[in-house]
C-alpha cells in the first residue's frame, strides 16, 4: 500500500508541473493559474502520500486538472500569425498523373544567417525520376543533437531538401521547454540545397554548424512512397495547422514517422530521440554504407569544405556528393 502512494503521489505531482508549466509558458500565459494548479497539486500529492484529507485535496485536484483541459483545449494552432520572414511561406504540391509541381522553394539569397533577401520559386519534377534519398545532420552542440533533413535526387539532378521545423514569430526565438507546451507551430520547409545547406555551412557562425550528408540505398519505389507521404503532409499542413513538440512531433521523429509507409519502416528508439545518432541508427538497420566503419562513413560525409567551395554554384548539390559513400543498392 505504501508504495503505491508514492507511486500516486509522483505521479499527480508530475501531472502538477506539466500542467504548470504548460499554463505559465504556453499562449494562455496564465502564471496565476499556474500558482493555484501547483497548490491544488501539491496538496494532493501530500494528502496521498500521508493518507490524510484526501474527500477535499482529491475532488479540489481533479476539478483544478479538468479547467486545466478545458484551457488547454482552447490553444489551436494557427497559420494567421506575423511569421518570420524565412518561414513566412508555405510550400505545398500539385500532382498532375506522374508530374508534381512543388510551389514555394525556398532558395534565400544569404548575405549573412540574418541578413537576406527571400526568394522562391515553381519547379515541376517528374516522379519517373525520383530516385535517392539523402539524410543530411547538422551539429552544433555535441553528438547527441543534430538538425535532421532528408533531400530528394530526381536523376542525380535535381534535389530538393525538406527540413522539419518550428514555424516561429517575428520576435520570437526557439527554446526546448517552450516546445514541450503548444509555443510554435510546425513548418516543413521545402527549399533548395544552396538553402538550407549552405545556410548551415556557409553563414551560421555563432555557434557553428558541422553538416553531414549521407548517401541512402533507398530503393526507388520506398523512395516514391517516402516522397509522397511527406508532402501529403506538407500540403495537409496549409489547411491543418499543426503544433511543433520538442519530444514527439520534431525534426527527427517525424522523419521516423513518414518511413513508417514503407515495409521495415523505422522505429522508435533513444537514437531517435537524440537525433545526433539518427545517422548512426540508418546505419545499424543497413541504410547506408556498411562496407566502411561508421566513423569513416562519417568523417568522409562531412560536406562543409565542399558546400563553401561551391557556395552559389548552380551544380551545388553535384559538388557537395562529389566522392561521398554511395552504398550498394537495398533490395527493399
Amino acid at each position: 500500500m505504501q508504495l503505491l502512494r508514492v507511486v500516486a503521489t509522483i505521479a499527480i505531482l508530475a501531472v502538477t508541473g506539466w500542467c504548470a508549466f504548460a499554463l505559465a509558458l504556453s499562449p494562455l500565459q496564465a502564471r496565476a493559474a499556474a500558482i493555484v494548479m501547483i497548490a491544488c497539486g501539491v496538496s494532493a500529492a501530500l494528502a496521498t502520500l500521508f493518507w490524510r484529507q484526501l474527500a477535499i485535496a482529491l475532488p479540489l485536484f481533479a476539478l483544478a486538472v479538468a479547467a486545466f483541459a478545458a484551457a488547454w483545449s482552447t490553444v489551436k494552432p494557427s497559420n494567421d500569425r506575423d511569421w518570420q520572414p524565412d518561414v513566412a511561406a508555405l510550400p505545398y504540391a500539385t500532382f498532375d498523373g506522374e508530374l508534381v509541381t512543388i510551389h514555394n522553394i525556398r532558395n534565400f539569397d544569404y548575405r549573412t544567417e540574418t541578413d537576406y533577401t527571400p526568394r522562391y520559386y515553381d519547379k515541376t519534377f517528374d516522379l519517373r525520376s525520383l530516385e535517392t534519398a539523402d539524410l543530411i545532420t547538422s551539429y552544433w552542440m555535441g553528438d547527441a543533437i543534430a538538425h535532421v533533413m532528408i533531400s530528394f535526387g530526381f536523376a542525380e539532378r535535381d534535389f530538393v531538401t525538406v527540413s522539419i521545423e518550428t514555424r516561429k514569430e517575428k520576435g520570437e526565438s526557439y527554446s526546448t521547454v517552450n516546445g514541450f507546451f503548444r509555443q510554435y507551430e510546425l513548418i516543413y520547409i521545402v527549399g533548395d540545397e544552396r538553402d538550407l545547406i549552405r545556410l548551415r555551412t556557409n553563414y551560421r557562425k555563432d555557434p557553428p554548424e558541422e553538416v553531414y550528408l549521407f548517401r541512402t540505398n533507398a530503393p526507388k519505389e520506398n523512395v516514391r512512397r517516402l516522397f509522397l507521404d511527406y508532402f501529403k503532409t506538407v500540403n495537409s499542413l496549409r489547411d491543418q495547422p499543426q503544433f511543433y513538440n520538442t519530444l514527439t512531433t520534431n525534426c527527427t521523429t517525424n522523419v521516423v514517422m513518414h518511413t513508417k509507409v514503407n515495409p521495415g519502416g523505422g522505429h522508435y528508439s533513444w537514437k531517435v530521440l537524440l537525433s545526433g545518432y539518427a545517422p548512426q541508427y540508418a546505419y545499424d538497420r543497413g541504410r547506408l554504407d556498411r562496407r566502411i566503419p561508421f566513423e569513416e562513413l562519417k568523417n568522409r560525409s562531412h560536406i562543409n569544405d565542399a558546400a563553401r567551395a561551391a557556395d552559389q554554384d548552380p551544380d551545388f548539390s553535384r559538388r557537395i556528393r562529389a566522392g561521398l559513400p554511395l552504398p550498394p543498392t537495398a533490395t527493399r
